[in-house]
């Protein structure tokens, strides 16, 4: 099986290949050929610091843009920290430890740089399943993809825009903005914050089921939804010591008559599930 993997390296590349199947120009991008171009495929990309954005294109291999992020006022006042550099000039530390590899259509990118930020631009075919993940210091953007998304912020935005497919996303500190032009049936999706908005637009014809909560928010829905009143869940139950809780509360219901289970919790904000008209 041909294995690919690109080392991006003190702003150069270290290619090991069977052969040479990828180039870098001046603007930092980097191309990665599939194995089988003309079948779907999947990304990968896993940032501590900086942000992702994925977008479909017409062509059939992935291109990775890339650039650091630098501030000068920030390299003051390291100089200033360190006694020991007084008189001598800061020498620019470009490495961002920045790898992508890609074996039989999956492409996998990450870095190993815990304190630089970076911005990666992606561009892939439209048929592409995408897993991105990043922790601080940028938003996740997808753009015109097909596929299955599973997307992970913490500290940061998330936005899917006129997307097929299937998602799982989640945010800790931030916005979910979604829009589905079209839905995998029978497949389950999951759409929660901690402190933000959610805001996901389906298909006026989008058959699900709903498991809703928003704890200091209110659900809003221009859909017609029938919901359980079967008790499926008791407000208070016993434990040890003859002592009572009460249960969060889920709220049930379907929308054209139901379909697999579409998961929407947020803590501090609203939920917005709309139309797609």
């Amino acid at each position: 099986m041909k294995r690919l993997l690109y080392i991006l390296l003190f702003a150069g590349i270290i290619i090991i290949p069977s052969k040479p199947v990828v180039a870098q120009n001046e603007n930092k991008n980097l191309t990665v050929a599939l194995s089988k171009p003309s079948q779907p495929g999947n990304l990968k990309v896993e940032l501590m610091n900086g942000s992702i954005k994925v977008t479909a294109h017409s062509g059939k291999d992935v291109i990775i843009g890339y650039s650091g992020r630098g501030d000068d006022n920030d390299s003051k006042r390291d100089r200033q920290n360190d006694a020991a550099a007084n008189g001598l000039r800061r020498i620019p530390n470009n490495s961002f430890g920045l790898e992508a590899s890609e074996e039989n259509n999956r492409v996998v990118v990450r870095t190993n740089s815990f304190n630089k930020e970076m911005d990666l631009n992606i561009k892939v075919p439209r048929d592409f399943s995408v897993k991105l993940s990043t922790l601080n210091g940028g938003k996740i953007i997808v753009e015109g993809v097909n596929g299955e998304m599973e997307i992970s912020n913490l500290n940061d935005d998330i936005r899917l825009t006129d997307v097929s497919g299937s998602v799982v996303a989640n945010t800790l500190n931030g916005d979910l903005q979604v829009s589905l032009r079209k839905i995998n049936p029978n497949v389950p999706m999951a759409f929660s914050t901690m402190n933000g908005k959610i805001d996901v637009a389906l298909p006026a014809n989008a058959k699900f089921a709903t498991k809703m909560k928003a704890d200091n928010g209110e659900i809003y829905s221009d859909f017609e939804m029938n919901f359980n009143k079967d008790g499926k869940e008791k407000d208070l139950v016993k434990v040890s010591g003859g002592k009572s809780i009460k249960l969060d509360k889920w709220l049930y219901g379907s929308v054209n008559g139901g379909g697999p289970e579409f998961m929407f919790k947020n803590f501090n904000g609203n939920i917005y599930i709309r139309k797609i008209k």
